[in-house]
């Protein structure tokens, strides 16, 4: 999807970072209150590359740039992990799983880059 001129943005959601361009699609950690079709920013973006200017690495962020986003779907499970615990010779077995719920967006554009 990304062509070789394409702008690219490393971005930052509650400490984790993300690499995108307009179009990706990728899963968030769930946004609390968010609904289909709801447009998000992300005023914290850490890197631009492409496009008129060239580069531009933040000192922490990139100023007067973000990165505009659509919901897709808003609740969408991962995938299950299960976690196991067992104690040799102790009659210790626990069993438990867990699945993380993430919020799948698409990148819209890049702003002021």
């Amino acid at each position: 999807m990304r062509g070789p001129t394409s702008m690219i943005a490393v971005l930052e959601d509650r400490n984790q970072q993300y690499r995108v361009a307009a179009g990706d699609r990728l899963l968030i950690a769930r946004v609390a209150g968010a609904e289909s079709g709801q447009s998000l920013q992300f005023p914290h973006v850490f890197l631009i590359s492409g496009g008129a200017s060239g580069s531009r690495i933040g000192a922490p962020y990139v100023d007067g740039v973000s990165v505009s986003a659509k919901v897709l779907r808003q609740d969408v499970k991962g995938p299950k992990l299960v976690i196991q615990k067992y104690r040799r010779r102790k009659n210790y077995r626990r069993r438990t799983g867990f699945r993380a719920r993430y919020t799948e967006i698409q990148i819209e554009a890049i702003h002021g880059a």
